[in-house]
């Protein structure tokens, strides 16, 4: 399908992540059995979601540490587990065999990606998992690692010394050995997790900034990110696209789910940062405008895109239009995602101008 954009600024993660990333979609929840057993799991595409019972996934089990004030969900299932290690591993022997593991609870992902001959790297936040995590390793000859470490808290802003479960990604990485790979070579690891039940959203916010500054994790390289969302989260995005076919029809929804099957389902995103992400008019020095430029637009995303250019550059909007061949009654709402980058580039690259950008001090201080 073609998905032009149109959304409010959750909605424009996609548009910033759409552009830098191949996304795979992995649903669970409200399905019927045999709907998921009748699907071939190898032939995951772009934008096709795949939905499993919802039994897949357990909350913290009542022997976790009391004191924990927020509540996690766990992989459960052995059955969902095998699953995953056939989509992780894409049908490819020579695939990326080294993974990083987020809080990993009671293993049974970690058992299965252990089976299949993979070596984990387990970051647990919860010390009551850890004496259970290791014993999985036992006479595996170093495959599997355990660390008393939250993935989801790598890295903080603003904080001086840390401890664990709160680490510095260059010191964790350090430790375990890990080498950085150019941005042009493979991927030098996978994660996979959970996202914790609150912060989803500025927790993905914070994963792409990451991305397009190529700080944290992406220091290392192309790091493949594999995390379950909440459907909630997923759909607030994608509800804001019109769905067209490829013959430029406008596709009407089936159905729409309810509130309370989506707050039930969870879905796999997977995102391996594209080779050619970087040019020499984007780059992690200047993704910030970037991302200005995004939040600006969704800002009013009903208005036309005319009207943005002269708010966002001091360039001449006409030529910009003609550059990127769109009309001048072009609204937000009719751009597709690689389209606001093709913009951003066009501008980035104007040579008859010193000043390229203009800025709103509100923008720059508002959180999305």
């Amino acid at each position: 399908m073609w998905v032009p954009v149109a959304g409010l600024p959750p909605r424009l993660t996609l548009s910033a992540l759409t552009g830098a990333c191949r996304l795979c979609i992995l649903g669970s929840g409200a399905a019927r059995r045999k709907d998921v057993l009748a699907r071939d799991r190898r032939g995951l595409s772009d934008f096709h979601p795949q939905l499993l019972p919802s039994l897949s996934f357990g909350d913290s089990p009542s022997w976790v540490t009391k004191c924990r004030l927020e509540p996690r969900r766990y992989i459960t299932s052995p059955r969902l587990a095998e699953t995953l290690v056939q989509v992780l591993r894409g049908g490819r022997e020579k695939t990326c065999q080294l993974f990083l593991e987020c809080n990993p609870g009671p293993g049974i992902l970690t058992q299965a990606l252990l089976e299949n001959g993979a070596r984990v790297i387990a970051l647990e936040s919860d010390r009551t998992f850890i004496p259970h995590l290791e014993s999985l390793g036992k006479n595996l000859n170093g495959k599997l690692e355990v660390v008393h470490c939250d993935f989801f808290k790598l890295d903080p802003t603003n904080c001086g010394t840390v401890k664990p479960p709160i680490m510095v990604s260059k010191m964790l990485f350090q430790n375990l050995g890990i080498q950085a790979l150019p941005w042009s070579k493979g991927i030098p690891l996978k994660v996979i997790g959970i996202f914790p039940i609150k912060n989803e959203r500025k927790t993905l916010w914070k994963l792409l900034h990451d991305l397009y500054s190529c700080t944290s994790i992406y220091r290392y390289g192309r790091v493949e990110l594999n995390m379950f969302i909440s459907e909630k989260q997923y759909q607030e995005p994608w509800s804001s696209f019109d769905i067209y076919t490829q013959d430029g029809q406008l596709e009407k929804p089936k159905r729409r789910e309810s509130l309370e099957e989506v707050q039930q389902n969870l879905c796999l995103i997977q995102l391996t940062p594209r080779r050619t992400l970087f040019t020499e008019n984007l780059t992690p020095i200047n993704y910030d405008v970037f991302f200005h430029m995004l939040k600006q637009c969704f800002m009013k995303r009903n208005a036309k895109l005319i009207d943005h250019l002269h708010s966002l550059s001091p360039v001449d909007a006409m030529d910009i239009l003609k550059k990127i061949k769109k009309k001048e009654k072009t609204k937000i709402t009719n751009l597709y995602p690689r389209d606001f980058k093709q913009l951003f580039e066009t501008i980035e690259c104007s040579k008859d101008y010193t000043c390229k950008w203009l800025y709103d001090d509100f923008l720059e201080d508002r959180i999305v």
